[in-house]
C-alpha cells in the first residue's frame, strides 16, 4: 500500500476517532445498532447487501469491487429514542415509586467509517470500524421498577473489521473480512438470593472475535443481488460484580459471555430506467443464541446472577426505491417492518422493544467527481408494548424472593438523523472517448 493510501486511511477513520466514545442505543432487534450507513437508512435498508455505496460493506465484504480506486465514506447518526412506562392494575400502582415514567431511554451518537483501496482490477482491501450493539437507559431513581426489574444500565461495542474482497469474473464476486470487538457493559438487576438486598451491578469490558462474508451476483447488467453474513461472537466481559442493599455489600470479581447473534442478510437493486431503481431486503438474526448468561462472581451465589434474555430469533424486510434527480441529486424513500426477537414472556423495562414499522427518506448530493454528502431521516412506529413480571408470567426476570408483580406498558418510538461523507481519494479515470469525440480529433 502507498503512502498516499495509508494517508487515506488515516483522515477516513479520524472521524471514528473523535467520537469512540460516544454512546450507542439500541435500535435494531434485540440491543443491536442498525445505524451504519446514512445512504441505506434512507430506503430502511432495502438492498443494502446488494451495495450501491462504500457502507454496504458493513452488511457484505464483496460489494467492495463496485468501488474503483481508493475511497472513504463516514456516518454520523442521532438517534432521538422515546420509552415511557405506564403501570397497570394489579401492578401496586398506588405503592411509593410505582407510578409510571418519563423517557427512559437516552439520546445516542453512532459513528461509522469505511475505507477501501484497489489493489488491481480483481483484488481490494478496506476497513471497517462501527459500533453494531448498543444500550443505554436511565430510570428515576425514585421509580421501584429499577430495584428488581431494570437498573441504570448501558452497553457499548466498537467493531474494527479488515476486510479483502475479489472480483472473479464480471458478474460474481466475493468477500470476507475478520471482527475484532471491544465492549464496555453495566448492567443493574433485582437479586433472588436472600441476604443479598435488592441490586446487583455487573461492570466490565472486554473482547470477542469472528468474521463477515458474502458474495454478489450480476446476472444482468440491471440487476445486482447480494447475499452478505456477520458470524456469531461471544462476547466476553471481565469485571467486578456487587450486590448490595440493606446490611449487607458485597463486591467480588465477575465474568459472563454474551452469546451475540450471527446476521444473514439477503439484498436485490433492479435498475427498471435510468432513473429509477427499485431496492429489497430480507434479513435475519439468530437472537435464539443469546439464551441466558451466567455471571461468575464468587462468593456471591449463582442464583443471583443469570441475565436470562432468552430471545426468539428476528427478521427484517423492507423494500425502496432511488430516483436519479439528475447528475448531482438522487433522492430516496423505504418501508420496513422488523419482527422483534424480544417476546412478551420476557421483555423487561430495560430493553422494551417490540415489532417495528420503519419509514424513511433520503438524499445524496454530488458536488464534486470525487466528494458527496448522503443525508436520512426515519421514524420507527412501535407496537404498544406489554410488560409483565410475575410469577403466574412465568417471566425469568421476575425475583422471586420479592414476591413484587409488575404489570404495564411501554409507549415507544424513534426518530433518526444521519449525515455521511463519501470520498474518492484518487483521480477517476475519464470516460472512454465517444465516436463523435473522436471524429472531431
Amino acid at each position: 500500500m502507498t503512502f498516499r493510501a495509508m494517508k487515506a486511511v488515516l483522515l477516513a477513520c479520524a472521524g471514528v476517532g473523535a467520537l469512540i466514545a460516544a454512546t450507542a442505543d439500541a435500535n435494531a432487534g434485540g440491543f443491536a445498532v442498525r445505524e451504519q450507513s446514512a445512504w441505506g437508512q434512507g430506503t430502511s435498508y432495502a438492498g443494502v447487501a446488494a451495495g450501491g455505496s462504500l457502507s454496504a460493506m458493513f452488511w457484505n465484504p464483496a460489494t467492495m469491487t463496485q468501488m474503483p480506486g481508493i475511497q472513504s465514506e463516514s456516518v454520523v447518526s442521532l438517534i432521538l429514542p422515546y420509552a415511557a412506562n405506564s403501570p397497570t392494575a394489579g401492578s401496586l400502582v398506588g405503592a411509593p415509586g410505582f407510578g409510571g415514567t418519563g423517557n427512559t431511554a437516552e439520546t445516542a451518537i453512532v459513528p461509522g467509517s469505511y475505507f477501501s483501496y484497489q489493489i488491481n482490477p480483481s483484488l481490494w482491501v478496506g476497513m471497517s470500524v462501527n459500533a453494531p450493539f448498543g444500550l443505554s437507559v436511565s430510570f428515576p431513581s425514585m421509580w421501584a421498577g429499577r430495584d428488581y426489574a431494570a437498573g441504570e444500565s448501558h452497553l457499548r461495542s466498537y467493531n474494527a473489521t479488515p476486510s479483502v474482497a475479489y472480483r472473479i469474473n464480471d458478474w460474481i464476486s466475493v468477500g470476507a473480512g475478520v471482527q475484532i470487538q471491544y465492549a464496555d457493559a453495566s448492567l443493574q438487576r433485582g437479586v433472588s438470593a436472600a441476604g443479598l438486598g435488592e441490586i446487583a451491578t455487573i461492570s466490565g469490558n472486554g473482547w470477542g472475535y469472528g468474521f463477515t462474508a458474502g458474495v454478489t451476483l450480476t446476472p444482468t447488467p440491471t440487476t445486482t443481488i447480494g447475499l452478505g453474513y456477520r458470524s456469531m461472537i461471544d462476547q466476553k466481559i471481565d469485571g467486578n460484580l456487587m450486590a448490595g442493599g440493606g446490611a449487607i455489600t458485597l463486591t467480588s470479581p465477575a465474568s459472563t459471555t454474551i452469546n451475540l447473534p450471527d446476521t444473514v442478510s439477503f439484498g436485490l437493486r433492479q435498475r427498471i430506467s435510468p432513473q429509477w431503481t427499485l431496492l429489497g431486503t430480507v434479513e435475519w438474526t439468530n437472537w435464539s443464541r443469546i439464551g441466558t448468561s451466567n455471571v461468575s462472581g464468587p462468593p456471591l451465589p449463582a442464583a443471583a446472577l443469570t441475565l436470562p434474555f432468552q430471545y426468539k430469533d428476528g427478521w427484517l424486510f423492507s423494500a425502496g426505491a432511488e430516483y436519479m434527480w439528475d447528475p448531482q441529486w438522487t433522492l430516496r424513500a423505504g418501508v420496513g417492518f422488523e419482527k422483534s426477537p424480544i417476546t412478551d414472556d420476557v421483555r423487561i423495562p430495560l430493553l422494551p422493544d417490540n415489532d417495528r414499522y420503519w419509514a424513511s427518506v433520503g438524499a445524496t448530493y454530488k458536488v464534486t467527481n470525487k466528494l458527496s454528502i448522503d443525508a436520512a431521516y426515519s421514524h420507527v412506529f412501535v407496537k404498544s408494548t406489554p410488560i409483565n413480571i410475575t410469577a403466574a408470567s412465568g417471566n425469568p426476570w421476575w425475583p422471586t424472593s420479592f414476591g413484587i408483580d409488575y404489570i404495564g406498558t411501554v409507549d415507544s418510538h424513534i426518530d433518526i438523523l444521519s449525515v455521511g461523507l463519501k470520498y474518492r481519494w484518487d483521480n477517476p479515470e475519464p470516460p472512454p472517448p465517444t465516436k463523435s469525440a473522436l471524429y472531431h480529433k
